[in-house]
């Protein structure tokens, strides 16, 4: 058995023959011609041809995979009208008297190498769009034909990479998953694979070797772990992984675009939790209605630097594009107490759980937590975003927060950048203090999400990680079910919702309790939105509601 590891971007076990997906090398040659007007009439009639061909192609993916992802095929085809772009091939054509196949391909060298060059990952991800469509337009112009997958079983295609116009041409009936060398979390053939449900690795190197095609493999998107002949044991650790996965799947055939409303009319949102964009995918798999909770610190944990405003904006901006007008609650840095960042230079403390953290960095680092709001309104303009604040304990730091994001704002017109003026703002209710004045912060906010594991700690005093103390720490203590009681009326007397997002969202035992408090929002991990939805729909709240608060009043 062989282990490789790459990047898990689209979640799912993937069990079945590797094929690699042989791209025809186009053997370009430079030609003199003087009769360059008709080199470039060629070149026009091959970009209104593959214009044509994206226009299908945006058709297609439209289905499949939504309007937001398949607009990638509308902006190839903008790439094709761009100026810069096709003044680059016809200056080629007419100044080195060349054919218009070794002029495009110039081009697309120049472009790719330009974008793949720039810092930004994003921008990096725009090399290879470039070389897609150029790719077409030599096809076209060489009267290529694009190659079909002719085997009859279904297969896990691998490659060096894979463009977008490939990914959503290939039959899902024989595509079992992706496993590729290179690519980019936020390139659009990862985010594709998301939102088809395909199980995808990318980024593997020369590992991936092409002697793997026609072996057996398994490759678990969620990990990134790929087992090239996998052995006896590690088979059966899969095929049972992957028969969950199926039952899970039946649940959400069963449960899919289902309301999410009691046995007596009282509806509720169940949104998501995620780490990262490429979670992402795993939330529009298990039909969440939004995500409830998008952790940014992500962004700041896995750098050795500080994440700039732009990296920023376009993690934010591909979730909210991905979700579709979905609401999108984007909870601000969080880091201190067990998430530590070397770059921040933080003091040692002898207890970090009550120390510098959260929102007390922000709002003593301000331009940290500037360049933050800065790319996240700035991503508002592309989706449904909220903004919710972390270890809130006072309404004079509310009031600070909200001066500083008016200030942000007035930036951002000032510099003449769109953004939506009425992004929802909202906190975290996660400290006993917060809970306690929470008809104060009511007013000032337009939601509550409880944070049920530090309201936990807190409350009990008693470190979650401390394993000495397992069996002093009760996450039922009735103490902690008044504090969420309490919430939910000051926040409902106000008229703002309230929410759940701590790992007590996604105890089942509890959500009949929450129901009966009248809780609004249940943001769990995306696996245990399906089974969560299936309580909700079966509970009779009038019923229920006097016993289910017997432990609470």
């Amino acid at each position: 058995m062989i282990i490789l590891k790459g990047k898990g971007v689209s979640s799912g076990i993937a069990i079945g023959k590797i094929h690699f997906c042989q791209r025809k090398q186009h053997v370009i040659k430079r030609i003199h011609t003087e009769d360059s007007q008709s080199q470039i009439v060629r070149f026009e009639q091959a970009k209104e041809k593959a214009i044509t061909q994206l226009q299908a192609l945006y058709e297609k993916a439209l289905p499949e995979v939504g309007e937001a992802n398949a607009a990638i095929f509308q902006i190839h085809q903008m790439m094709l009208e761009d100026l810069d772009y096709v003044d680059s091939v016809v200056n080629i054509i007419k100044m080195q008297q060349v054919n218009t196949e070794y002029a495009v391909a110039t081009t697309a060298d120049n472009f790719s190498n330009m974008f793949s060059q720039m810092d930004d990952e994003y921008m990096q991800g725009r090399a290879a769009d470039v070389k897609d469509v150029s790719d077409r337009l030599i096809d076209i112009l060489m009267n290529n034909k694009q190659a079909a997958n002719t085997d009859n079983e279904p297969m896990i295609i691998a490659a060096n990479d894979l463009a977008p116009s490939e990914t959503v041409q290939m039959d899902k009936a024989k595509l079992l998953g992706f496993v590729t060398m290179e690519g980019s979390t936020y390139s659009h053939t990862a985010i594709i694979a998301r939102t088809m449900n395909i199980p995808a690795v990318i980024g593997v190197g020369t590992a991936l070797q092409e002697e793997y095609d026609g072996k057996l493999a398994v490759i678990d998107g969620q990990t990134g772990d790929i087992f090239i002949e996998p052995d006896e044991e590690t088979l059966r650790l899969y095929e049972t992984k992957k028969q969950q996965n199926l039952q899970h799947k039946l649940l959400l055939n069963e449960l899919k675009d289902k309301e999410n409303i009691t046995l007596d009319g009282k509806k509720i949102k169940i949104y998501a939790n995620i780490g990262s964009p490429s979670d992402v995918g795993e939330v529009l798999k298990n039909d969440a209605g939004g995500i409830g909770l998008f952790r940014s610190e992500f962004l700041f944990l896995e750098k050795n630097d500080y994440p700039t405003e732009e990296e920023q904006f376009t993690a934010y901006k591909s979730v909210a594009e991905i979700m579709s007008g979905k609401t999108v609650v984007i909870r601000t840095l969080d880091i201190g107490a067990d998430k530590q960042v070397d770059y921040f230079n933080m003091e040692h403390e002898e207890n970090p759980a009550m120390g510098y953290r959260a929102i007390r960095i922000c709002l003593d680092r301000i331009e940290i937590f500037k360049t933050q709001l800065r790319a996240l309104y700035r991503a508002s303009a592309y989706g449904k975003i909220a903004i919710m604040f972390p270890m809130i304990i006072s309404v004079e730091e509310v009031q600070s927060i909200k001066r500083i994001v008016e200030e942000v704002k007035s930036e951002l017109k000032r510099d003449g950048i769109s953004f939506d003026e009425n992004i929802a703002l909202g906190i975290m209710i996660e400290t006993p203090a917060a809970a306690l004045i929470s008809d104060d912060l009511a007013k000032m906010v337009d939601f509550f999400s409880i944070g049920t594991n530090d309201l936990s700690q807190y409350t009990l005093a008693i470190d979650r990680q401390n394993c000495k103390l397992e069996t002093l720490y009760n996450a039922h203590h009735k103490a902690i079910l008044r504090l969420i009681k309490m919430v939910a009326d000051n926040a409902h007397k106000n008229g703002i919702w309230v929410g759940i997002c701590g790992e007590l969202g996604a105890d089942e035992s509890l959500t009949e309790t929450f129901l009966a408090m009248g809780i609004d929002e249940l943001s769990v991990s995306p696996n245990k939105v399906l089974s969560i939805r299936k309580i909700v729909r079966e509970t009779n709240v009038s019923s229920i509601k006097d016993q289910a608060l017997t432990n609470v009043l």
